[in-house]
């Protein structure tokens, strides 16, 4: 006899229905590339520097396809060579300052550059001899002169990292929370109810406030901020499953054979309900990402220099109504992509797993 469990391991691997499903192929695409851009960012990105923070005043604010000349200068204090790993986690920083140049001219030993300021504005300087290299901003560059397109990709990192710790969180909580209150019932499904209607009540955002002002600000404090207020739909499905379950020939037969009440949970129960909960679960990681990149925008989540969607957005927002909207928009996009991504996911394994009831 199959249990339900087995069921639903057959409808995901077996009738290979997810990868039929247009939606569902275009979602895991989505994320499968995002994944690898997050562990190959600092590889893959034009600026490898830690955080893509390199800083460039005067070429701040521009559109997509700028070209710029530069000459690169070699720094005085040399920045410590690093390992493969270390620069694939933090980058590398930079060994040359970029001067951006509109002209050079070769003189001996040295090299004479029109020194770029601004439109129409430049300074003759000499500087040792280098090469000069032209540099093209796919996506423009922020009031700070930084390369969005660099910042872009390294900032999947930040909205990946906080679905993950979301769902991680989110899960626990709310699958131990959920069975508890759905199997033991009675003064503990009591408690367990009250408390899921009390974090229901109050607004996630205010939620997510009042949990970092007791944290603080920062990196981790963000993800675990959201994580805390995200188990509650997780708890409420599985204590209804459980309730649902409970009463089936099987578990009768594994409490008749002495079974303990956490065997019989968390081997019995919990692997036949959680179709439900991987369907919540990718529905949680799409909002965690819009929550963080609304704190971002708040001044509340990720903190500069890390490069975040919500945190660009609101360092170009003013660029929208002005002559270079993209600034802004192109994070804005990319929170849509894989917001839209997950959400499709997320409805064909409901599709898939029958789990509308």
């Amino acid at each position: 006899m199959t249990t339900p469990a087995g069921h639903i391991k057959k409808r995901l691997f077996r009738n290979k229905r997810l990868f039929r499903n247009k939606g569902a192929l275009f979602g895991l695409t989505v994320i499968l590339l995002s994944v690898l851009i997050a562990i190959f960012a600092y590889l893959i990105a034009p600026d490898g520097s830690p955080n893509a923070n390199r800083i460039i005043v005067e070429i701040g604010g521009r559109k997509p396809g700028y070209r710029q000349l530069f000459l690169p200068v070699k720094k005085e204090r040399q920045a410590p060579p690093v390992n493969f790993f270390h620069r694939l986690l933090f980058g590398r920083e930079d060994q040359y300052d970029y001067i951006p140049i509109n002209s050079y001219q070769v003189s001996g030993d040295s090299v004479i550059v029109q020194k770029f300021i601004d439109e129409g504005v430049e300074e003759r300087q000499a500087y040792p001899r280098a090469a000069a290299t032209t540099t093209t901003f796919w996506l423009g560059t922020d009031k700070y002169g930084r390369d969005i397109l660099s910042r872009l990709l390294i900032g999947v990192r930040v909205s990946l990292a906080v679905g993950l710790v979301t769902v991680l969180l989110s899960l626990t909580i709310g699958v131990l929370l959920g069975a508890l209150a759905g199997y033991f019932g009675g003064r503990v499904d009591e408690i367990i109810l009250w408390l899921i209607n009390v974090i229901w009540s109050i607004p996630t955002l205010l939620l997510v406030f009042a949990i970092m002002l007791l944290l603080g600000k920062g990196f981790w404090e963000v993800f675990i901020a959201i994580g805390l207020t995200l188990w509650v739909n997780v708890a409420r499905i599985v204590r209804g499953q459980v309730l649902a379950i409970r009463e089936r020939e099987f578990v009768e037969a594994a409490k008749a054979l002495g079974y303990s009440h956490s065997r019989i949970l968390f081997r019995h129960i919990l692997p036949n309900i959680m179709g439900p909960v991987w369907v919540v679960a990718a529905s949680n990681f799409a909002s965690a990402i819009v929550i963080e990149a609304g704190l971002s925008f708040l001044g509340v989540g990720v903190q500069p220099p890390q490069p975040s969607w919500g945190l660009m957005i609101k360092e170009n927002y003013n660029f929208i109504i002005t002559h270079n909207p993209m600034l802004a928009l192109a994070p804005g996009f990319a929170i849509m992509l894989l917001v839209l991504a997950f959400n499709l996911l997320g409805n064909a394994l409901r599709d898939i797993l029958d789990v509308r009831g």
